[in-house]
């Protein structure tokens, strides 16, 4: 363990530099006293590394000075193959380097470490799309990868779900996320950095000018910070509801994750026959109306009235449709006439429900 955190500790700084104590403790996750320890060790062994004092001091390799020591394990090796998603990679325009890569890799490789990261590839397999969606056209994408490799900044016309519908932004790219089977572009847009959908860009051009990216930027902590807050945000209401245990565990596989998970949070003990309160967030009238459907007869709602009446329409629009005489008889609308005389269809007998 102390041979192979003393390479990382060579590598590190190899790659990125002057380095202080605190960081080089936190990339290596250990205390920074085991970090003076292994420099000392370090320095024993001939590597030179030296300290420079100061604010922007920290440690540093001297100048000119790269190590050879770059082996690969087996376990180094085989997540090497792991990380090569070759859809998300082919979307960017970076199938062909990834494959590359990939055969120089392998050459590189001793014959041992060839024959195990091969494996892997035949092992793991990523698929990013959700289920039951079909993957959404970003004829973009690439292009917008290289603004963002590039720092350059784009004009685009977007189209978005509040009206005006299509706009368009002059966007400085921070980065791409590939979420569910979707790509986001995360850019600043007058002084605050915002997320746009890749697949809602209907027209894109690249600018001559060049992005100042805003000083430490995390990009994965950016997307985090998005992420929670637009969960926070999405279920401005809430609906009171009377479920059964079993309707409750359903909701895992039924309801968005966040939905089911409060809704367990605020459930109640269930009752003798087997009925329990609890809360449930919604984003909406009509969202509640569509999500606690798929519960059917095991959930009634308590609040709010709106709600309630939505369900109670629709379940008198569903007992109208099938009526308990018709069991079995299903039969097809006849043709009949309009008020003006022309063709019209029957259509199913409409409910009557006192709003």
């Amino acid at each position: 363990m102390r041979a192979s955190r003393l390479v990382s500790l060579l590598l590190l700084l190899q790659t990125r530099g002057r380095m202080t104590a605190p960081e080089l403790a936190e990339a290596l996750e250990v205390s920074v006293r085991t970090v003076y320890r292994d420099v000392e060790s370090l320095g024993a062994a001939g590597v030179p590394v030296y300290a420079e004092r100061g604010p922007a001091g920290g440690y540093r390799l001297l100048d000119g000075y790269r190590t050879r020591l770059t082996g690969l394990t087996a376990g180094e090796a085989e997540a090497l193959f792991l990380a090569g998603v070759p859809g998300p990679a082919a979307e960017l325009g970076l199938g062909s380097v990834l494959a590359t890569a990939e055969l120089k890799l392998q050459a590189a490789l001793p014959a041992d470490l060839t024959g195990r990261g091969g494996r892997i590839r035949q092992r793991f397999h990523l698929d990013a799309p959700s289920w039951f969606r079909e993957p959404e056209p970003t004829p973009h994408l690439a292009a917008l990868a290289d603004a963002v490799w590039e720092d350059r900044r784009v004009r685009v016309h977007y189209r978005r779900w509040q009206a005006p519908r299509e706009v368009t932004r002059i966007l400085d790219p921070l980065g791409v996320v590939l979420k569910a089977g979707r790509w986001y572009l995360v850019a600043a847009a007058d002084g605050q950095v915002r997320t746009y959908r890749v697949g809602a860009i209907l027209e894109m051009a690249v600018l001559a000018e060049h992005v100042e990216r805003p000083a430490g930027f995390d990009l994965a902590a950016c997307w985090r910070e998005h992420a929670e807050r637009y969960e926070n945000s999405v279920y401005r209401a809430e609906a009171r509801v009377r479920m059964t245990a079993a309707a409750l565990a359903q909701t895992v596989h039924l309801f968005p994750p966040a939905m089911s998970r409060a809704a367990r949070e605020a459930a109640g003990a269930p009752d003798a026959d087997g009925w329990l309160l609890t809360t449930v967030p919604i984003e909406s009238i009509r969202h509640g109306h569509v999500e606690l459907l798929k519960l059917g007869a095991q959930v009634q709602v308590l609040a709010p009235t709106e709600l309630r009446e939505r369900l109670a329409e629709t379940a008198h629009a569903l007992a109208a449709l099938y009526p308990p005489d018709s069991a079995g008889r299903a039969e097809e609308p006849r043709a009949t006439s309009d008020a003006r005389g022309g063709p019209g269809a029957a259509g199913p007998p409409r409910a009557s429900v006192r709003r």
